[in-house]
């Protein structure tokens, strides 16, 4: 079977793509998203500008490939733990300590709060479906999904997550 020849290719752009979500992360959580330039997203990424917009063609394109990245990132998460209230409780961790989130609070609320309304958009229709699956309850997931944005805006601390984990599913069973 002969090898495929494009294989280092499609490594080094999977490569050049995480760099640059990656950096555009790392970006929003210390400068912020407003202030967040391409140029910027590039030279943290250490790649050329040409190669960045090769990628992507504004930052917008950068922004929604990031939030693609990171539900699916979520879901993985959630998918890994051994129990429903385990799933609820990391995912609830997960976004109450993201730095980035952390940053937009603070200082890019408008498009933060822009992007947590907008729930009929196709990446929270998504992380809606993959949260069903986990917790074998469309409404159970709808009612999380909205759990979890609430604390996109007032985070929890670890011990809040479990509890309030626990106690969520604990009412959706009575």
């Amino acid at each position: 079977m002969p090898l495929n020849k494009y294989a280092p290719q499609v490594a080094t752009h999977r490569r050049t793509q995480s760099a640059i979500l990656e950096s555009a992360k790392a970006l929003i959580a210390t400068v912020g998203l407003a202030k967040m330039s391409m140029i910027e997203i590039a030279d943290t990424a250490q790649v050329s500008r040409a190669t960045l917009y090769n990628h992507y063609r504004d930052k917008e394109s950068v922004l929604a490939a990031l939030c693609d990245l990171e539900m699916r990132r979520l879901v993985a998460l959630a998918q890994s733990a051994s129990s429903s209230t385990q799933a609820l409780e990391f995912l609830s961790i997960a976004i109450s300590s993201d730095t980035a989130l952390a940053h937009m609070r603070t200082f890019d609320p408008e498009p933060l709060m822009k992007a947590l309304v907008s729930t009929s958009h196709p990446i929270w229709n998504q992380f809606s479906q993959s949260l069903s699956m986990i917790l074998n309850s469309q409404i159970l997931a709808d009612t999380a999904l909205r759990w979890l944005i609430g604390q996109m805006i007032n985070p929890l601390t670890p011990e809040d997550s479990r509890l309030q984990s626990e106690l969520l599913l604990s009412h959706a069973h009575l």
